[in-house]
C-alpha cells in the first residue's frame, strides 16, 4: 500500500484484488480515495459556476448547513430536509425575485428527516425506519406529525431514503444497502419499496438496487427511470453509475451482478446459485455515468421555463465521489430523452469542483423546479440552495402544475395476476390425479399458531404429502383469496422439489435457491420478495383461509428462481399429474405491540 499526501487534501491509493469463493475469478484494480477539501463559496467562485448559454446560476438560500432533499408545494413554498440537524425548513419568495424572503423557518423536527413528497396540501417525511405525514397550514408550517409507518429496515451504509408518489397515487420509498456489496438478511434492503399514502400496506417493487436516491415518472409514457448508486473499490472507473428503467418484479444485479450485466468477483449468491444464473435474472442498465459520481435526486423537466428542447428531459444532481482520483460528479447532469427513451447523460452545471479538482464550494443534492420554472439544487456542503434560471430568448413559459403522467403502465403492473382465481382453479393446473396434503403444523381447516404469521415469526409451517407414481417433482403454491386489494395474494412458491421428497419442515429458507432439499427453486411472492411470506390479515378481520396447494409434476421445470406465480403456472401447464391442498386459517385479534 502506498500513501500520498497533497495539502490541502489527501489522497489514498490502494492496489487490491477480489477473488470469488469457489471459481477462481480474479480482479485487480487501483483503488483511489480522494476527497476534495471544502471552500467557501464566495462571490468569485460562484461567477465561476458554469451553464450552458443563456442560463444563470445564483444563490436562492445560504447559511443552511446540511441541505439534502427539496421539495416544493404548488404555492410555491420551498421546503428543504437537513438530516444532520434533523429537520424541515420552509422558504419562501413571496416578491419573486429569485431570492428567498428572510430566514427560513423550522417546520419540522425528526431525527434523520431525510426524503420528502408532497401530495393532497400534506407533506410526507422519511426518516432511516419512518415515515411521517402532517397537514400543510395556511402559512406552510406543519401540523401535527403523524407516523404512517415505523418498522422500514435498519439502515446501515444507506440511510437516506427517499419518497416521491406515482401516477397510481401510491408512495414509493427507495431503501438502500445496509453494504457497499453483501447479502441482505431483510429482503427490503436495496429496493423500491412501493406503499399505500397511509403506510399500511406495501410491497418490494424492484429490488437489486444498492443506493435509488433519485427517481421520477416520464411525464408522457408514466415509465419510472431512476439512478443507481455504483459499488465501489472497483477503481476509478467502476461501477458506472446507472439508470435504470424500474418495473415491478425485476432484479438489477447488485450485489452479484452490475452495470451491463458485469459479474461483481467477490459476491457469492445463497443457495448455490451461480453468478452466471444470476446475471440471467438481472436487468442490466439502460445508459452509464462516470463512476462514483453519486447521483442523487432526479426529476424530469415538464414543469420548468426551459426553452422547449429541454421538454422531456431529466436533471440529476451527482454529489461527488470520494472512490476516485480525478474526483467526479459535483455537478447537475442532463438526461437526453427522445421519444420517451434516454440517449444520452451530460453536464449541464458545473463548477462546483474548484482549483483544479483540489477543493469543492458544494456537494449537490436536492433537485427541484420552483412555481417559476426555475431549477433549485440543494448543497449539503455549505448549507447553499442554488437557483438555476433561463434568462436568454426562447424561455417557455413555466406549465404551472407538474403534468401528471399517465398511471397506466405503473397501474397494470401492480394489477398483474389480480382478480383471478386460486392456482388449483385455473387452467394451468388441470389434472385428473390428486395429492393428498397433511401438515404437522395445523389441521385442516383449523387455526394456524401465530409463529407462521408475519406478527411474530414468520416461518413457514411443515408440510407434507403422499407420493404420487411417476412424478417427477412437486411445485407448492400458497394463497389467500380473501385479501385486498391484491386477490389472492401469494403467499409462497416453490418448484422442482425432488420426486423422493414429499414434505418440507417447518422454517423452509427464505432465498432462491435451497440446498437441503438440494435444487429447490423458490418465486416472488405479492410482498415482493422471495420464498415464505406468512399471513399479515388487517386487525381485527375475520380469519383468512390460507390454501397451501402442492401440486405432482411429470417434469422438473425450466423456471428461473425468484419467477411469479404466472410464470410458474405457464411452465406447469400440461405437466400436473395430481392436485391437492390443505387450508389453514390466521386471523389477528389484537395489534401487535412495537
Amino acid at each position: 500500500m502506498k500513501r500520498a499526501l497533497a495539502a490541502p487534501l489527501m489522497g489514498l491509493a490502494i492496489s487490491a484484488a477480489y477473488a470469488q469463493q469457489g471459481d477462481g475469478t480474479q480482479f485487480s484494480t487501483n483503488i483511489n480515495i480522494w476527497k476534495p477539501n471544502k471552500v467557501e463559496p464566495t462571490t468569485e467562485r460562484i461567477r465561476a459556476i458554469k451553464a450552458p448559454g443563456g442560463f444563470s446560476v445564483t444563490p436562492f438560500a445560504t447559511g443552511l448547513k446540511n441541505a439534502r432533499i427539496i421539495a416544493v408545494a404548488p404555492n410555491g413554498d420551498v421546503y428543504v430536509s437537513r438530516r444532520d440537524q434533523g429537520d424541515v425548513l420552509l422558504l419562501k419568495d413571496a416578491n419573486g425575485d429569485g431570492r428567498a424572503d428572510g430566514a427560513p423557518v423550522t417546520v419540522a423536527n425528526r431525527a434523520g428527516a431525510h426524503g420528502l413528497a408532497i401530495r393532497d396540501n400534506k407533506l410526507y417525511l422519511i426518516t432511516a425506519k419512518e415515515l411521517f405525514v402532517a397537514d400543510i397550514q395556511s402559512d406552510g408550517r406543519l401540523g401535527e406529525l403523524k407516523m404512517l409507518i415505523g418498522d422500514l429496515p435498519d439502515a446501515g451504509q444507506h440511510a437516506n431514503r427517499t419518497i416521491a408518489f406515482g401516477p397510481d397515487g401510491m408512495l414509493y420509498i427507495s431503501v438502500g444497502s445496509t453494504c457497499n456489496a453483501c447479502n441482505e438478511s431483510n429482503p427490503e434492503n436495496a429496493t423500491l419499496l412501493r406503499a399505500s399514502p397511509d403506510g399500511k400496506q406495501r410491497s418490494i417493487f424492484a429490488s437489486g438496487l444498492r443506493n435509488l436516491i433519485g427517481y421520477a415518472w416520464h411525464p408522457q409514457t408514466g415509465e419510472l427511470w431512476g439512478f443507481d448508486h455504483g459499488i465501489d473499490f472497483l477503481g476509478d472507473n467502476q461501477q458506472q453509475e446507472e439508470l435504470n428503467k424500474i418495473e415491478m418484479g425485476k432484479q438489477y444485479g447488485w450485489p452479484h451482478v452490475f452495470g451491463n450485466n458485469e459479474v461483481y468477483p467477490q459476491s457469492t449468491p445463497q443457495g448455490e446459485i451461480s453468478k452466471e444464473e444470476w446475471k440471467k435474472r438481472s436487468t442490466p442498465m439502460v445508459l452509464g455515468y462516470t463512476a462514483h459520481a453519486a447521483p442523487m435526486q432526479f426529476v424530469f423537466a415538464d414543469k420548468s421555463a426551459f426553452p422547449a428542447q429541454y421538454r422531456g428531459d431529466a436533471f440529476a444532481t451527482m454529489r461527488g465521489s470520494w472512490n476516485r482520483n480525478p474526483a467526479s460528479g459535483y455537478e447537475i447532469v442532463r438526461v437526453r430523452f427522445e421519444n420517451g427513451q434516454p440517449k444520452g447523460v451530460e453536464p449541464f452545471v458545473t463548477g462546483f469542483l474548484t482549483d483544479g479538482g483540489k477543493t469543492h464550494i458544494a456537494r449537490p443534492v436536492g433537485l427541484a423546479f420552483a412555481k417559476d420554472g426555475a431549477l433549485l439544487m440543494a448543497d449539503d456542503a455549505n448549507g447553499v440552495i442554488y437557483r438555476v434560471a433561463y434568462t436568454g430568448s426562447g424561455a417557455s413559459a413555466p406549465s404551472g402544475a407538474a403534468a401528471v403522467p399517465p398511471a397506466g403502465p405503473m397501474e397494470q403492473q401492480a394489477n398483474k395476476g389480480n382478480g383471478v382465481p386460486l392456482a388449483n382453479k385455473r387452467a394451468e393446473t388441470q389434472a385428473s390425479g390428486s395429492v393428498t396434503v397433511t401438515s404437522s403444523s395445523f389441521r385442516s381447516g383449523g387455526m394456524m399458531d401465530q409463529k407462521y404469521s408475519e406478527y411474530a415469526d414468520g416461518v413457514s409451517p411443515a408440510l407434507a404429502w403422499k407420493a404420487v407414481p411417476g412424478a417427477k417433482s412437486y411445485a407448492i403454491i400458497a394463497e389467500d383469496p380473501d385479501s385486498k386489494p391484491v386477490a389472492p395474494f401469494v403467499h409462497w412458491l416453490a418448484w422442482n422439489i425432488p420426486a423422493n421428497v414429499t414434505s418440507l419442515p417447518e422454517g423452509v429458507q427464505e432465498q432462491p435457491r435451497l440446498t437441503d432439499p438440494d435444487g429447490v427453486l423458490q418465486g416472488r411472492n405479492t410482498r415482493g420478495s422471495v420464498g415464505y411470506y406468512g399471513p399479515k390479515p388487517p386487525v381485527g378481520e375475520a380469519a383468512h383461509p390460507y390454501h397451501f396447494q402442492v401440486y405432482a409434476l411429470d417434469a422438473m421445470l425450466e423456471v428461473p428462481f425468484g419467477s411469479d406465480r404466472d410464470t410458474l403456472l405457464k411452465a406447469m401447464h400440461g405437466h400436473v399429474m395430481g392436485k391437492g391442498e390443505i387450508v389453514g386459517k390466521y386471523g389477528q385479534k389484537q395489534k401487535p405491540q412495537k
